[in-house]
């Protein structure tokens, strides 16, 4: 397990790479929104097709590129990853209360209106490098091509029960060909991986409008506690009661269907205990509801004041879901190393680019931090 930092503008760095050498790219690039007046999130380099072509050559075939964006400009950039040659597959959707509402508020004739939403959003592209020959003969020839389904399951303590269908022939006059018949079974893996991503925040508000849902979900509309059963459209499922329906699966809020992100407080700064700190703005401008008008949020000084930290937790399910075992992930929007720090911890190699040469020390200290976590941790299960 390594990692390589590269200062320099990704266009002059990526073709320095060589061809087909990487397993996944995983990045957060630019919005292009002119994020407080910096001029790196105003270049047009997220909607780049010579960049997302050079991504495209780097990777190896059938490699998954994960990219976030920007709700107002996501379109753009995924058309310029569109055009250098990949295929776009999913978008996956991380939903975060923890912002502001970014809007101007007018007052007088027009009060109570404003010019903006509150950003709960942030899109992220799920896109792949064209494969050579069959899934199954890409996976084996070059490890990249499939996604990693069980390892990013949505866990539990408990079985669930998941629907199989099963297709029955037609017996005689009267029964429907190709008739299908629902069973039940129990998996202990956990939940498919779905394509929205929770904050911890969101879940909770999320329960909280859900309330305590059985195990089996919305089964229990429909099935009474004599386990007489539900018949609908020419099938029958079967159910034996209540004390069946909830084996496995105590149930809970709505957010136990998809993953969430839980944020160490300490994940932002952890490692970066010797660097000097810094002021930096917090994610844009907050809605002051007294003068109409927008304020910029500011941190009290700290060692990592890069803008858009994200949270580990959040990376290291997406590296995990996208890299094969020993795989190497690139960032060529390397920002204060989220991405290499989730890397390293789950095992992989990593390759950042970075061209603000401010957060070089930043990542550096945060990315050696999680190879000494990762090392105690390879050690404490090497005891037992």
């Amino acid at each position: 397990m390594t990692f390589t930092i590269l200062h320099g503008n990704n266009l002059e760095v990526l073709p320095t790479l060589a061809d087909n050498s990487v397993d996944s790219i995983v990045t957060d690039p630019p919005y292009e929104l002119g994020f407080m007046g910096k001029g790196w999130d105003s270049s047009g380099i997220a909607y780049s097709v010579q960049l997302w072509t050079e991504c495209l050559r780097v990777l190896k075939p059938g490699g998954h590129l994960l990219s976030f964006g920007g709700t107002r400009t996501y379109h753009r950039m995924v058309v310029g990853i569109e055009d250098a040659g990949f295929e776009v597959r999913d978008m996956i959707s991380w939903i975060s209360n923890k912002t502001f509402p970014k809007s101007h508020n007018l007052k007088d004739e027009w009060a109570g209106w404003g010019t903006g939403l509150k950003p709960t959003v942030e899109p992220i592209v799920m896109a792949r490098k064209p494969l050579i020959g069959t899934v199954a003969h890409n996976v084996l020839t070059h490890g990249t091509g499939a996604l990693n389904i069980d390892g990013s399951r949505i866990g539990h303590n408990e079985p669930i029960k998941i629907m199989k269908a099963q297709n029955q022939e037609s017996k005689g006059f009267g029964q429907s060909i190709g008739r299908s018949e629902k069973t039940t079974e129990l998996s202990a893996k956990g939940r498919w991986p779905a394509n929205i991503i929770l904050d911890e925040h969101t879940a909770g508000l999320l329960d909280e409008q859900s309330g305590h849902l059985h195990g089996s979900g919305n089964i229990s509309d429909v099935e009474n506690d004599k386990g007489k059963g539900y018949e609908s459209s020419g099938y029958e499922v079967s159910y034996n009661g209540r004390a069946n329906r909830d084996f496995g699966a105590k149930g809970g809020g709505a957010s136990r269907f998809f993953y969430v992100a839980k944020a160490s407080k300490r994940d932002r700064n952890e490692g970066l205990e010797d660097l000097p700190k810094k002021q930096a703005a917090f994610g844009g401008h907050a809605n002051n509801e007294q003068d109409g008008m927008t304020k910029q949020l500011v941190h009290a000084p700290r060692q990592n004041f890069h803008p858009t930290v994200k949270p580990t937790a959040l990376m290291g399910y997406l590296v995990k879901l996208v890299t094969p075992p020993n795989g190497t992930v690139l960032d060529p929007f390397t920002g204060s190393g989220s991405t290499g720090k989730a890397a390293i911890l789950n095992g992989f190699d990593f390759i950042g680019i970075e061209m603000t040469e401010d957060y070089l020390p930043i990542i550096k200290a945060r990315l050696e931090h999680a190879e000494t976590e990762f090392a105690e941790a390879q050690a404490d299960k090497g005891l037992f």
